[in-house]
């Protein structure tokens, strides 16, 4: 298995580690953007997951996401929001 995979955007082709839950953009950003070297602080990142779980529950009541799609973005939302995935926000 490669260590990397080939993601495509609009800007063509960029190599992203195999395992990395993001895709091109975010590796664009690691790639061009060495800035302070720090990780996002872990407040952050809580705060998008909670975010992203409210929106989900939101849409959902509107009527804008089925059931299934809904509790899937929150269950995902919410393991952001308690930390499981902090090395996928690496800028």
């Amino acid at each position: 298995m490669s260590d990397y995979r080939i993601e495509k955007d609009s800007m063509g082709e960029v190599r992203v580690p195999a395992a990395a839950l993001f895709g091109a953009q975010t590796q664009r950003a690691v790639d061009n953007f060495p800035i302070s070297g720090l990780p996002m602080p872990r407040a952050i990142i809580r705060a998008l997951g909670l975010i992203k779980a409210a929106s989900a529950q939101a849409n959902r009541a509107l009527g804008l996401l089925d059931e299934s799609t809904a509790e899937a973005i929150r269950n995902a939302a919410l393991e952001v929001a308690d930390g499981d995935h902090d090395a996928q926000f690496p800028v």
